[in-house]
């Protein structure tokens, strides 16, 4: 598997193509992701979203119509994905599959999950593929996502990060914005984020 990484917009929001079985899969494209995703993929096969928040959705629609790929997207985030109260030209985009909650799904013969854990939006999720997980806005390296957001919730957050510390298995984490960390340094960290409630 070969990861690429290229932070786009004025936020530097990750986005991610996976490389794996000749295959391509999308994470999180985002303001002005088309150009580079089109010079990285020759058969990409589908779109993931880790959450529905403006810089990590808005090449979808563009990226779908261009190269004729399923979207998927936490069910929960699926408004956000036609209206956004952060950046009112938000291109709106529909997903082929609303993934519910915690759900393994087969891709194009690559096996896929996502782990639901909703507080800095109802459907942020991080995505499982092979060894690795794509954090989106949960996780990043010593941080977590923001919940004083609209659509945000402090206690679905400490749920979240609850939940988070009994993951019994370690992966590398690729978060939706800075540099990669692993999953047992951020359950580590995850008692002083909670203390922070």
């Amino acid at each position: 598997m070969e990861i690429l990484k290229q932070p786009m917009g004025e936020y530097q929001t990750n986005c991610y193509i996976v490389k794996i079985d000749g295959k391509e899969i999308i994470i999180d494209p985002g303001v002005g992701a088309t150009p580079w995703v089109m010079a990285n993929v020759t058969n990409p096969i589908a779109i993931l979203n880790t959450h529905g928040h403006f810089d990590h959705v808005w090449s979808n629609k563009e990226l779908k119509e261009t190269l004729k790929i399923p979207l998927y997207t936490p069910k929960g985030d699926v408004p956000l994905l036609t209206s956004s109260s952060f950046m009112p030209g938000l291109p709106p985009s529909t997903p082929d599959v609303e993934v519910e909650g915690d759900q393994t799904l087969d891709i194009g013969g690559i096996s896929v999950k996502f782990h639901h854990f909703p507080g800095h939006c109802p459907g942020c999720s991080m995505i499982e593929i092979d060894d690795v997980m794509f954090s989106g806005d949960f996780l990043f390296q010593n941080s977590i996502g923001r919940y004083d957001f609209p659509y945000s919730n402090a206690e679905d957050m400490k749920k979240s990060l609850e939940k988070m510390k009994k993951i019994p298995y370690e992966r590398t984490l690729y978060p939706g914005h800075g540099e990669s960390t692993t999953l047992s340094r951020e359950q580590r960290n995850a008692d002083y984020w909670l203390r922070m409630f």
